[in-house]
C-alpha cells in the first residue's frame, strides 16, 4: 500500500472511530482499525459489538492493499501533523507516516486477523429520519441500565408495531422506564423488537448527531429540516445495520426477552400534578445534596397547590424546599430517588410536567403537556 491523503479528510475519519476502538480488550488487534484501499477506499473500526465503515477519500493511489493500523496512536501523529500526508507500507507489518520532513514508521497487525464484517442477508428494512432517530435515543438511553445482572436491561428495545403504524425505542434499568414513538410506515412488515446494547445505541447517538450537525443560521437549520438524512436500517436475526449514504454502522443484536414494558405503564392514575419544570429541577437537586449518596433518596409531600420537598442524612443534616405546583387532589407523600426523577426532567423539553399518580408505591407516569409520543415512568421507594 501506497497513498497520499488529505490530513484533515484522514483526521475527520480517523476521529470518529476512536470511541468504538476497544483499547482495554484482551485482543490487540480490536486497538486498531482496518484501512482497505481499492477502487473505493474505506476505513473499518470495531469492538466486536459495535462496527462502522466509513469512506476514505485519497488524493493519490500509487499502491493499493489493506493494513491493520493502531487507531489510538495512528491518530495522534496525524492530528500533530499538516498538509497532505504520505502513507507507505512495509508488508503488513510496518507503515511509514511521512509528510515534509517529518517521518514516523509505526507496527501494525496482519489485516487477515481483523474481525471480517458479517454478511448482512434475510433483511428487514425500513428508513427513518436520522435526526428523529438520533432523539429518541436520547430521550431513552438514560433509562436502560449500565451493569445489571439481568443484561437485556443494558440496553434499548427498538419495536416496530405495524398494527399502530410506529417505531417505539424503550429503555429501562427496572426502576425506571422511557418510551417514546413516532409515526413509520411499515407496510408489508411484521411486528419486529430488537435489542440494541446501551454502548451501541450510545455510539449510534453519536454517528446521528454528526450526520445531522446543527447549522449556523436558522436559514440553515430550516434547509436541512427539509432536507433531514435518512438513515436505512436493515435488520437481521444477529445484526441491524445503520446507513446513510456513505456510511455503515453495525450492531451486534443482545439475544434474549425484553421486559413486557407496556405492562408496567400505569393506565389509570387519578391523581394529576402540573409542575414547572425548571423549577421542580432545581429543587430536587437542592434538597438531594444533604440525601444519602448511594439512594439519593428525597420525600415528596403533596398537598394542594404545592410540593414539599424533605431529605435526611443523621451525618450531614436535613434539607426542606417547597414549590408551587396545580393540585386539588387529597395529600400524598412518596419518597423517590431524585436522580431517577432529575433525569427523567432532563430530557424534556416542555415548560410544564404532569404527575400522574395513584398511591405511595404505585409508578409514577410523567408527561409532557402537549406531547404525547413520549412518557416517562419512574417507581417510588419506600422511606
Amino acid at each position: 500500500m501506497h497513498i497520499r491523503v488529505n490530513k484533515e479528510e484522514l483526521q475527520s475519519r480517523l476521529s470518529n472511530i476512536q470511541s468504538i476502538v476497544d483499547k482495554k480488550s484482551t485482543m490487540p488487534i480490536l486497538g486498531h482499525f482496518l484501512l482497505t484501499v481499492d477502487q473505493s477506499s474505506f476505513i473499518t473500526a470495531t469492538d466486536l459489538e459495535t462496527a462502522i465503515k466509513e469512506p476514505l477519500q485519497i488524493e493519490e493511489i500509487k499502491e493499493g492493499g489493506q493494513l491493520c493500523i493502531p487507531a489510538k496512536k495512528f491518530y495522534e501523529i496525524v492530528r500533530e501533523m499538516d498538509g497532505e500526508i504520505e502513507l507507505e507500507a512495509e508488508g503488513t507489518d510496518w507503515l511509514k507516516i511521512r509528510t515534509g520532513k517529518s517521518l514516523f514508521r509505526i507496527a501494525c497487525m496482519n489485516p487477515d486477523d481483523f474481525p471480517k464484517w458479517p454478511q448482512i442477508t434475510d433483511t428487514k428494512t425500513i428508513s427513518f429520519s436520522a435526526s428523529k432517530l438520533q432523539n429518541m435515543i436520547e430521550k431513552t438511553l438514560y433509562a436502560a441500565g449500565e451493569s445489571d445482572t439481568r443484561y437485556t436491561l443494558n440496553s434499548l428495545l427498538f419495536h416496530i408495531k405495524p398494527d399502530e403504524k410506529s417505531f417505539a425505542i424503550v429503555g429501562t434499568d427496572g426502576h425506571r422506564l422511557s418510551l417514546i414513538k413516532e409515526p413509520l410506515n411499515v407496510e408489508g412488515l411484521e411486528e419486529t423488537k430488537v435489542i440494541v446494547p446501551r454502548k451501541s445505541a450510545s455510539e449510534l447517538r453519536r454517528f446521528l448527531l454528526k450526520a445531522t450537525r446543527s447549522r449556523e443560521t436558522e436559514e440553515e437549520a430550516v434547509e436541512a429540516e427539509a432536507t433531514d438524512t435518512t438513515i436505512l436500517m436493515h435488520i437481521t436475526k444477529n445484526h441491524v445495520v445503520f446507513k446513510t449514504d456513505e456510511i455503515e454502522f453495525l450492531v451486534r443484536l443482545i439475544e434474549g426477552n425484553y421486559p413486557s414494558y407496556e405492562q408496567v405503564i400505569p393506565v389509570a392514575n387519578e391523581k394529576k400534578v402540573l409542575v414547572q419544570r425548571e423549577d421542580f429541577i432545581k429543587a430536587l437537586r437542592r434538597v438531594s445534596i444533604i440525601s444519602k449518596d448511594r439512594s439519593n433518596a428525597i420525600k415528596l409531600d403533596l398537598e394542594t397547590d404545592r410540593i414539599t420537598l424533605t431529605a435526611s442524612n443523621p451525618d450531614l443534616g436535613d434539607a426542606r424546599d417547597e414549590i408551587d405546583v396545580q393540585y386539588s387532589g387529597e395529600a400524598i407523600s412518596l419518597g423517590f430517588n431524585a436522580r431517577y426523577l432529575v433525569d427523567a426532567l432532563n430530557a424534556m423539553s416542555a415548560d410544564t410536567v404532569v404527575f400522574e399518580l395513584q398511591e405511595p408505591l404505585s409508578p409514577t407516569l410523567l408527561k409532557e403537556v402537549g406531547i404525547e409520543n413520549y412518557i416517562c415512568v419512574v417507581m417510588p421507594m419506600r422511606i
